[in-house]
């Protein structure tokens, strides 16, 4: 069965063909992905990889956790579901009705 990493504190130049490789080593990558802003296309300095089993994704973590890649210490662990977004219940507008002139 797959497990999904989360791998953290990339430097902003690294792809997400940078990062399959860098997991290749420790295992059958499936899928990575290095997450970008819509709006500017720039790195955010973190991505998703998924290896094929649980035991070479833990192999990868204990390898890669707090170890240096260029100038920065990752951070590699499994991924937690992405928690659901809230509202906040008010639908954008701040409320405050409009102005009206009483006479």
């Amino acid at each position: 069965m797959s497990k999904k990493l989360y791998v953290g504190n990339l430097s902003y130049d690294v792809s997400s063909s940078d990062l399959e490789a860098l997991l290749a080593a420790h295992g059958t990558v499936l899928s990575a992905e290095v997450i970008t802003d819509r709006m500017t296309g720039r790195s955010k300095g973190f991505g998703f990889v998924e290896m094929e089993s649980a035991a070479e994704a833990d192999a990868a973590i204990e390898a890669l956790n707090g170890q240096q890649h260029g100038d920065r210490t990752l951070t590699v662990n499994e991924a937690r579901p992405r928690a659901p977004r809230t509202g906040g219940g008010r639908g954008g507008y701040g409320g405050g009705g409009g102005r009206r002139d009483r006479y």
